[in-house]
């Protein structure tokens, strides 16, 4: 059964957090699973040792990101008033059996002339936007926790994280961030974003937007550092 938490940018959200985490090591079950990777994408910034459980469980998760990465599967966890995927827009099944009366009665219509190209234009866009619909409503979803490094500490990483939200496309949805420290007084921005999988690729999101003109002159290069389907 899928674990709810509430709010994790608030204080009465990391106390219920902290008191969850109390008897706990990990999120869900006895080892690091996706549910970790989750919870902790979710959370805005390091929690302060004021949230001594919350604080511990952050630097382990944090740690296993950087040696070995996290392959759990989990049992399932929800952070309501964090990260939330927008649902593709898909028409009502009403709009598409009216596409499909509508070709039945434009087979009903004028049974021994011939189409005209007007009509045939029409029937050929009707029956794309019913395949494009149907293709959107199967389409899968994926949540990718993406590492993006800048060239050096002097880099604004201000700058740099307005560059990355800048890039927009249809099934893609930038969510939470935050910065983490990674040495010598340089910092990596930690970026969620949830992506249809029909219609962006990631390598593709990185290869061809995030590390080219004007964007490189902030974002050296970005890792995956966790891809889990939805």
């Amino acid at each position: 059964m899928a674990v709810t938490l509430y709010d994790l940018s608030s204080a009465s959200g990391l106390k219920k957090l902290d008191e969850y985490l109390l008897p706990r090591s990990y999120i869900t079950g006895y080892q690091a699973t996706k549910d970790d990777l989750t919870v902790y994408a979710a959370l805005p910034t390091a929690p302060s040792d004021e949230y001594g459980n919350v604080s511990r469980w952050y630097k382990h998760i944090d740690a296993l990101l950087r040696i070995s990465g996290v392959s759990g599967e989990g049992s399932g966890v929800i952070v309501e008033g964090s990260l939330v995927a927008e649902p593709v827009a898909t028409p009502p099944a009403a709009d598409t059996k009216a596409a499909v009366a509508e070709d039945d009665d434009d087979d009903d219509v004028d049974l021994f002339g011939e189409e005209t190209e007007e009509e045939k234009k029409a029937a050929e866009e009707r029956a794309a936007a019913v395949k494009a619909s149907a293709k959107k409503k199967e389409s899968g979803k994926s949540s990718v926790l993406l590492d993006v490094k800048p060239w050096d500490d002097e880099t604004d990483m201000k700058k740099l994280e307005e560059s990355v939200r800048s890039v927009q496309m249809e099934g893609l949805l930038w969510g939470a961030s935050k910065l983490v420290p990674v040495g010598y007084g340089i910092k990596k921005l930690q970026i969620m974003l949830t992506i249809v999988d029909d219609l962006v690729s990631v390598d593709t999101l990185i290869e061809e937007h995030l590390t080219v003109e004007p964007i490189n002159e902030y974002v050296q290069s970005c890792d995956i550092v966790a891809f889990n389907k939805i």
